[in-house]
């Protein structure tokens, strides 16, 4: 499927307004189902009623308010073109962060296992690998198949903060994205046990995108005290990048070297992996497989950017067709180059579609 665009301009407030307004319908069907989701115990471990997931909600938005106001005006005027609250729209863009926190609040820290919708696959892959000698990043969107039609490529131009384009779906403020200084961030899920009220991951990756370089993507993220587990995998101009297992209370930074490095959806540093819900067997041993695939498949010195589209398109582990009862599948994929500002999307499969290429260009001062 062609990735929808959708430009933003003007104030915080504005960007928000404008993405609420073009997404209303499916923003709201995002609040009535993910609110459902948070308070049901085959998510979390424990039931909870509406007014008990919003409130935790509200206390999450505290911290959102103290790490990014100018995101939270953002929300706001998501919040005034779809008639939602705040905490519901906290719950609808960073749901996979909040139901860790539901899931801490319950004391189910090292206990809980829960059916996992995280089966994304990305990887940072240095010059060295690379045939032009330039760095670069990929990774595949997985989620249940259905948010397939709700893929939104936002390209935003704030007054205060590079342009970016980041690949998202209705109501999250970024997901996967890049800015005009060529900083790149993605993400993986994880499952922490030390869930709590605080930061949610798109806030987190918005906030990334307004830095320069990858010390300062990376300073964005070390001060967010977050909600959630999730792995975020940044890359700038320069081809120097890093890997970042981040829990609420410990994070674990990799840095890029001469081999490409891979992340999926389960902790790899034993600082972490003390920190993770235990999951699936099933789970588990996707993640292993996916992980171990890309690895083999990155294991050359002649890569393309074609060869990494090829990568998330590989159907063997990676690329997945949703199958009942959950319909987890491959959703969309991102290809960035940083060096030259350049973004590949695909929305839907990339093993069924076409990559899409957009471009970033310093705005002159």
């Amino acid at each position: 499927m062609t990735v929808p665009t959708l430009d933003l301009k003007g104030t915080y407030f504005d960007f928000g307004y404008a993405h609420g307004h073009a997404f209303r319908r499916p923003i709201r069907a995002y609040a009535e189902e993910r609110v459902a989701l948070a308070g049901g115990s085959a998510w979390t471990g424990r039931e909870l009623s509406r007014g008990e997931v919003l409130a935790l909600a509200d206390a999450c938005l505290l911290h959102h308010r103290e790490y990014a106001p100018d995101l939270v005006t953002e929300l706001e005027g998501m919040a005034a073109a779809t008639g939602l609250s705040l905490a519901e729209l906290i719950v609808v863009g960073g749901f996979t962060d909040f139901i860790d926190t539901v899931a801490a609040a319950n004391g189910a820290r090292g206990v809980l296992e829960t059916k996992a919708v995280d089966d994304c696959t990305a990887f940072l892959v240095p010059g060295s690998r690379m045939a032009d000698g330039v760095a670069a990043f990929g990774q595949t969107w997985d989620m249940h198949e259905g948010s397939t039609e709700n893929i939104v490529l936002l390209r935003g131009r704030p007054q205060n903060a590079p342009d970016f384009l980041t690949f998202t779906t209705a109501g999250a403020l970024a997901m996967i994205g890049m800015n005009e200084a060529g900083v790149s961030v993605g993400i993986n899920n994880l499952m922490s046990a030390d869930g709590r009220p605080g930061v949610t991951w798109p806030f987190a990756v918005r906030e990334m995108l307004k830095a320069e370089d990858l010390a300062g993507a990376l300073a964005a993220l070390q001060r967010a005290p977050l909600a959630g587990g999730h792995n975020y995998l940044v890359m700038d101009a320069t081809g120097a990048a890093a890997n970042v297992e981040a829990m609420p209370t410990h994070s674990h930074v990799a840095y890029l070297a001469e081999d490409a490095l891979v992340h999926t959806n389960h902790n790899l540093h034993e600082s972490t992996r003390a920190l993770e819900r235990p999951r699936e067997p099933e789970s588990q041993a996707d993640s292993e497989a996916r992980l171990a695939d890309a690895e083999r498949l990155l294991d050359r010195h002649d890569l393309s950017i074609e060869a990494l589209q090829e990568v998330t398109a590989h159907t063997a582990n990676i690329c997945h067709r949703g199958e009942a009862p959950r319909f987890v599948g491959t959703c969309g994929a991102v290809v960035t180059r940083p060096a030259s500002r350049e973004l590949w999307a695909v929305g839907g499969r990339p093993s069924e579609g076409s990559y899409e290429r957009f471009t970033l260009e310093r705005t002159p001062t």
